[in-house]
């Protein structure tokens, strides 16, 4: 038993048994097959050396007939550009020829051509997402130009083109409708739907006045704006009564209000680039129903004015070098884009005012040089007529026309007033506003009452930025006795923030006096005692910061605006 124990601890090697020497051949080979591989290596080379042996013999073959000096440039270098050779089946689509090869398929030129396009092979039927695009179920094989085309058709199939991406349809989308601005859904007939223009269409045009109006009696009944209608109205106290406003609140600001001089609508606009056009009738079902608005895209309107005395005419501009006028005969819009041999001093039409009797169209100029100017355009032909320069700092702070609109009153940012008459074509007068800090705005009322010489207006305010509204009266002024610095009949202090808006009623028996600059910041005045009425505005009224002020025709209704972008009403009755 020792004896075995002694052998089994000996360090001589066990044999190994069959499987582990296949094992181990398996793995680490054996002597045999390396030898093997190794002359397999070695034939190998042996016959790459014999290849290319036998290609230098050949080149040296042919090196010795004839030297490199005879050999053109072509012979001796090559591009490995040339197509495999594929063993195409008749069922490949025939090549285009080189002309409709660089042509897409909606005809117009492709930006870039891939030649591997006609060598590359792809199998339809081979693969089952590309059978979508056989043509027919025995079709199988294409180049690589109608893969691209077929796969191409199938997105557009899936992903149809957009409107907006379409040449043949963007003039369609450019005249396409942008916003849908309507009243309550039982709105009258009257009610049309918002027209949109484009601003760099040629052919601007809009439905017709007479077309809004045909099916509403009371539109289609003037006005009356004579003095037997007119009421007296009392000092101190106003008998004032809120009625309906104007439909919603609009999406912007309102800038400009305007009444129309004959029938019962009121014009108002904005930086949202749209007028609207609502016909003033207080009464239920539908109160101040709209009647349709324009849109010009990429133009915030600024000031937009019905054309006196009929008013079938809109003018309407922005901080832009030209300004449109809207034809509500024929529904036609004109562009008139600058004015000719003045585009230095006029680079933007956005604050404008008609003269009372039609004839005349009053430009603020851009331009500073010293002072300010003020451009008259003939209001029917839009052509340059004259100029009007005020001298000092700051330039023109604001104008009005005089009552008979042969004349108008321009107010410097100093508080220097010049009267310039059209007729003469020149400057009558210069006189200084009392206690002028920064004017702002100006105003001329009360027609009928004043000089003749001087537009037969009998009343003007100046209003500044300290809040202090000044009140003249013109009927002793001539245009050789205005004094340098006249004294004001009154002047009201009972704004605290920068006027922003004086309008005298037709009549002349009101004057609204407004600022943007505070909520509420609202006075009526009575003329000619020029006594402010205590009993409004009061606390409760829904007033907010007024952007835009109107008196209609007859002095009976008062519209204020504000930066909410609501219109508000109310009916002076006493």
């Amino acid at each position: 038993m020792v004896d075995d124990f002694d052998g089994l601890n000996s360090d001589e090697p066990m044999e190994k048994d069959g499987t582990e020497i296949e094992l181990e051949k398996l793995v680490f080979g054996d002597e045999s097959g390396f030898h093997e591989g190794l002359q397999s290596y070695k034939d190998a080379n042996d016959h790459i050396r014999d290849l290319v042996e036998g290609d230098q013999q050949q080149a040296q073959g042919g090196l010795e007939e004839g030297t490199l000096k005879d050999l053109d440039d072509a012979d001796l270098f090559f591009l490995d550009s040339a197509p495999s050779v594929v063993d195409v089946p008749d069922i490949l689509p025939q090549a285009k020829s080189d002309q409709d090869t660089l042509l897409s398929d909606d005809g117009n030129a492709a930006a870039w051509v891939d030649s591997d396009d006609e060598r590359i092979v792809v199998s339809l039927a081979s693969n089952s997402r590309l059978r979508k695009l056989r043509t027919a179920e025995s079709e199988d094989l294409v180049n690589g130009k109608e893969y691209s085309k077929r796969l191409r058709r199938q997105f557009e199939r899936l992903n149809p083109v957009p409107d907006w991406a379409s040449p043949s349809s963007a003039r369609k989308v450019a005249l396409k409708k942008r916003r849908t601005l309507s009243t309550a859904s039982d709105s009258s007939e009257a009610n049309a739907s918002a027209d949109e223009i484009s601003n760099g269409s040629d052919h601007l045009s809009t439905q017709t006045l007479a077309k809004l109006l045909q099916n509403t009696d009371s539109l289609t009944q003037l006005v009356s704006t004579s003095s037997a209608t007119r009421k007296q109205l009392r000092p101190e106290v106003i008998d004032i009564h809120r009625t309906k406003d104007i439909g919603t609140a609009q999406p912007s600001a309102i800038t400009n209000l305007a009444f129309h001089p004959i029938h019962p609508l009121l014009l108002s606009s904005g930086p949202s680039s749209t007028l609207f056009l609502h016909h003033i009738s207080p009464h239920p079902p539908n109160p101040n129903p709209l009647l349709t608005t324009l849109h010009l895209s990429s133009t915030n309107f600024t000031t937009s004015l019905f054309h006196p005395p009929a008013g079938n005419r809109v003018f309407f501009s922005g901080r832009r070098r030209y300004f449109h006028a809207w034809d509500l005969d024929t529904g036609k819009v004109e562009k008139v884009s600058r004015v000719i041999g003045h585009g230095e001093v006029q680079r933007s039409m956005e604050r404008f005012k008609l003269s009372p009797c039609g004839r005349w169209i009053g430009f603020v100029g851009s331009g500073r040089k010293g002072g300010g100017t003020i451009n008259v355009l003939d209001a029917n032909t839009c052509q340059w007529t004259a100029e009007v320069r005020v001298e000092g700092k700051g330039g023109v702070a604001d104008f009005d026309w005089w009552g008979d609109g042969e004349g108008l009153a321009v107010v410097g940012k100093g508080g220097e007033v010049v009267e310039w008459d059209g007729r003469e074509r020149r400057v009558i007068a210069r006189w200084i506003d009392e206690g002028a800090v920064g004017t702002t705005v100006v105003a001329l009322g009360g027609r009928g009452g004043g000089s003749k010489a001087l537009g037969n207006d009998r009343w003007m305010a100046v209003g500044s930025s300290s809040g202090i509204v000044n009140i003249y009266d013109r009927r002793k002024w001539s245009a050789e006795s205005i004094p340098a610095r006249p004294k004001p009949v009154r002047a009201f202090d009972q704004l605290t923030t920068p006027t922003s808006r004086l309008e005298f009623s037709q009549d002349g028996q009101l004057l609204c006096m407004a600022s943007r600059w505070k909520r509420d910041a609202l006075r009526l005045i009575h003329l000619p005692s020029c006594a402010v009425y205590r009993n409004w505005p009061t606390s409760s009224t829904p007033l907010g910061r007024i952007t835009a002020v109107a008196w209609s025709p007859t002095s009976e209704m008062l519209a204020v605006a504000n930066e909410q972008g609501k219109i508000r009403l109310w009916e002076i009755r006493s």
